[in-house]
C-alpha cells in the first residue's frame, strides 16, 4: 500500500501561482491515470486565471474561506464545497483576508503545466 504523507511530499508552484503538494500522479505514485493535488492559496491572494485543455478537474475545499470564477460565473466558496471544472474552462481562485484556501484539486487526465494555459483573466 502507498501512503502519501501530505506533509513529507515537496511543495511547488503551479503555472496558475498557487502553492501545491502532489498526493497522487502517475509520475509518482500508483496512479496511472488522474492526479490528486493539495493547493494553497495565501490569505488575501489570487491564482492566475487559467484553463486546461483536456483535464477536467474538481475542487474540494477542505479550509478557508474564498471566491472562485468559473467561466463567467463567481461564487462563494468555503471548506466542504466541492466545484467541477469542464476540461477548457477558465477559472481561478482568490483566498479571503482572514486566513489561506486549502483545497484539493483532482485531475483526470492528470495535471499538466503542458496543459494549462494562463488566460490573463
Amino acid at each position: 500500500m502507498e501512503v502519501a504523507h501530505g506533509p513529507d511530499l515537496p511543495q511547488f508552484t503551479t503555472k496558475d501561482g498557487s502553492s501545491v503538494r502532489e498526493l497522487a500522479h502517475p509520475r509518482s505514485s500508483a496512479a496511472a491515470a488522474l492526479s490528486v493535488a493539495e493547493a494553497v492559496v495565501a490569505a488575501g491572494a489570487q491564482t492566475d486565471e487559467h484553463l486546461h485543455r483536456s483535464s477536467e478537474e474538481v475542487y474540494i475545499f477542505i479550509s478557508g474561506r474564498g471566491r472562485m470564477r468559473l467561466g463567467a460565473e463567481e461564487a462563494e466558496v468555503q471548506a466542504g464545497d466541492a466545484v467541477v471544472i469542464p476540461a477548457g474552462t477558465p477559472h481561478k481562485l482568490w483566498a479571503a483576508d482572514s486566513g489561506p484556501l486549502v483545497l484539493l484539486c483532482a485531475c483526470c487526465p492528470p495535471y499538466s503545466d503542458e496543459d494549462t494555459v494562463l488566460t490573463g483573466g
